[in-house]
C-alpha cells in the first residue's frame, strides 16, 4: 500500500459506498476501511428484511378484507412464520450481494478491521498505522438497548438480530414506537404474534400533528395493544418477562427493543481531532459539506446522527466524497425533507413537520372514510394534512397517514421542492378515480383559506386557443 493515501474511507455502509463511487472518479489513491460484516445496514438488518417481512404479513393481512369481496375460505389459510423469516433472510442475502460488489473488486484497498484516528491525517487499523490527505468518517449506527436488558440475552431482540430468528414466540412486546417499532408492531401482529407495543412518547412514527397522529394511534390500536406516554421497564418474576409501563404489566416472551440507535464512535478517536465535541461526544459537522470544522476530515450518515435515512445518508456520503477529492468544500443544498413509516395505512412527513410551522399556517385535510377508490379497495382509513403559507399560498409541508402514503408524499415533497402553490398543484389533472383526489380535496380546502386568484382551478386558453386548458 502507497504510504500516504489522498483518501481513506471508514465505513462501507450506504453512506461510505457512495463516498467510494465519487472518490473512484477522481482518484485511485484510496483505501476503504470497514469494521465487521461487509454490507450495508440496509440491506443486511434495516431497509430490506424489515420490508420483506412487512410485505408478508400484508398479504396475510389481506385475507381479513376478502368476505367483503365475496372469497370465501380466508379461515383456512395459516402464516408459517418459520418460511416467512428464511425467505426474508433470502431475499436479504441477495441484497447483501449486491452492495458487496462495490468493495469485492478493490484488493488491498479494502481493509477489515477497527480504525482509531491519532490526529488529523493519520489513523490507525489493525496495528498499522496509514496516513491519508482526507478522511471520511462513515461508521455508521447501531440499536440502542439500554444496560440492564442486555442480562437477558436471547430474549431482547433488535433489528440486528430478529430477521436471524428460525421462528418468533408467541408473545412479543415492541419498546419504542418511533418508524422502525411501529412497522415491526404491525407486521409481527398480523402474522398472528400477540403484540404489545410501549412508548414514553405520545406520538407515533415521528408524526407531530395532533390529528394525524391521533387516527394513526386508533388505527394501530385496532390490530396490537398500544401503550403511550410511560416509560416501560423490565422484570423477570416466576420465568416471565414482563413489561411495566405505569399500572400496565405484561408477560412476554420476548421484546423488541427499537428505541433509536446510536453513532458508532467509541475508540474513534474524534478526541485527537482537536475540536470540541457536543455532549455525544460528536464534532460539528457542516451539513452542505460534510466537513468537520475546517479540517480535511468530513463526517457523514448516521453517524453524524442529522438525518438517519437511507436516502440522506446516500446523499451525504456523496457530498463527502467529492469535497475529499476537490480542492475546496463545495456547498451542496439539501432535498426536501421526505420521511416514510411502511405501516398500513402508510405515515409520511414531506418538508416542514407541524411541530415546526409558524402560528397563521393554513392547514388542509381529507379523511379517506368516503373516499370512493379506498372503498373500492377496503382501504377506506386515514388522514392527510398539508400546510401552505397564508396569502402566497406556497406550499410547505404535510403529515398524513393514509393510503398510498409513499406515493403520495412523493408527489408532494417534488411540489414543496418546486415551491409550487396550492393554485398551481390545484391545476394538475386528477385522474379518476385514484386515490390522488384524496389529496386534491385538501388542496381545495386550502384553497378555500387563499385569496382568490381565478374563476377557475384551469388555466385559461391563449387567443386563439392554441393553448386551451393549459
Amino acid at each position: 500500500m502507497r504510504e500516504t493515501f489522498d483518501v481513506i474511507i471508514i465505513g462501507a455502509g450506504t453512506t461510505g459506498l457512495a463516498a467510494l463511487r465519487e472518490v473512484k472518479k477522481r482518484t485511485d489513491n484510496f483505501a476503504i476501511i470497514n469494521d465487521g460484516p461487509w454490507g450495508t445496514v440496509c440491506a443486511r438488518v434495516g431497509c430490506m428484511p424489515s420490508k420483506a417481512l412487512i410485505e408478508a404479513a400484508k398479504a396475510f393481512h389481506r385475507r381479513t378484507s376478502f368476505e367483503e369481496f365475496g372469497i370465501h375460505g380466508a379461515d383456512c389459510l395459516t402464516p408459517d412464520i418459520a418460511a416467512v423469516l428464511r425467505r426474508v433472510r433470502r431475499l436479504r442475502d441477495d441484497f447483501v450481494g449486491s452492495t458487496l460488489k462495490a468493495t469485492e473488486v478493490l484488493g488491498e484497498r479494502a481493509i477489515s478491521g477497527r480504525a482509531r484516528l491519532l490526529e488529523t491525517g493519520r489513523l490507525e487499523v489493525n496495528g498499522q498505522e496509514l496516513r491519508a490527505r482526507n478522511i471520511i468518517i462513515a461508521t455508521g449506527s447501531r440499536p440502542f438497548v439500554p444496560s440492564p436488558w442486555l442480562a437477558l440475552d436471547r430474549q431482547i431482540l433488535t433489528t440486528d438480530t430478529l430477521f436471524e430468528q428460525k421462528t418468533l414466540p408467541d408473545r412479543v412486546a415492541v419498546i419504542g414506537l418511533g418508524a422502525v417499532g411501529v412497522e415491526m408492531a404491525q407486521a409481527l401482529a398480523r402474522l398472528g404474534i400477540e403484540v404489545t407495543a410501549f412508548s414514553k412518547s405520545d406520538t407515533v412514527a415521528g408524526l407531530s400533528d395532533p390529528k394525524v397522529n391521533a387516527v394513526a394511534a386508533e388505527l394501530l390500536a385496532d390490530e396490537f395493544r398500544i401503550h403511550l406516554g410511560k416509560q416501560a421497564d423490565l422484570r423477570v418474576a416466576d420465568g416471565d418477562m414482563r413489561v411495566c409501563a405505569g399500572t400496565q404489566e405484561t408477560a412476554v416472551d420476548a421484546v423488541l427493543a427499537s428505541l433509536g440507535r446510536r453513532p458508532n464512535i467509541e475508540n474513534l478517536g474524534l478526541e485527537t481531532l482537536g475540536i470540541q465535541l457536543n455532549e455525544r461526544g460528536l464534532p460539528p459537522v457542516d451539513p452542505h459539506t460534510m466537513q468537520i470544522a475546517d479540517l480535511p476530515v468530513f463526517m457523514a450518515g448516521d453517524v453524524s446522527g442529522m438525518r438517519p435515512l437511507l436516502h440522506e445518508a446516500a446523499d451525504e456520503g456523496h457530498i463527502a466524497g467529492i469535497n475529499a477529492t476537490h480542492p475546496a468544500p463545495i456547498r451542496f443544498e439539501r432535498r426536501t425533507p421526505l420521511a416514510i413509516v411502511f405501516t398500513d395505512p402508510g405515515i409520511a412527513i414531506v418538508g416542514k413537520k407541524h411541530a415546526s410551522l409558524a402560528s397563521g399556517t393554513l392547514a388542509g385535510e381529507v379523511r379517506f372514510e368516503r373516499q370512493s377508490r379506498a372503498r373500492m379497495a377496503q382501504r377506506n382509513d386515514g388522514i392527510l394534512r398539508i400546510y401552505a403559507e397564508p396569502v402566497s399560498g406556497r406550499l410547505l409541508g404535510a403529515e398524513m397517514c393514509s393510503p398510498d402514503a409513499e406515493h403520495m408524499a412523493h408527489l408532494l415533497t417534488l411540489a414543496i421542492g418546486r415551491s409550487l402553490t396550492v393554485h398551481e398543484m390545484l391545476r394538475m389533472p386528477f385522474y379518476h378515480p385514484v386515490l390522488e383526489e384524496g389529496l386534491r380535496t385538501a388542496l381545495r380546502e386550502l384553497s378555500k383559506q387563499l385569496p382568490r386568484c381565478r374563476e377557475s382551478d384551469l388555466a385559461g386558453c391563449e387567443a386563439f386557443g392554441a393553448q386551451a386548458l393549459d
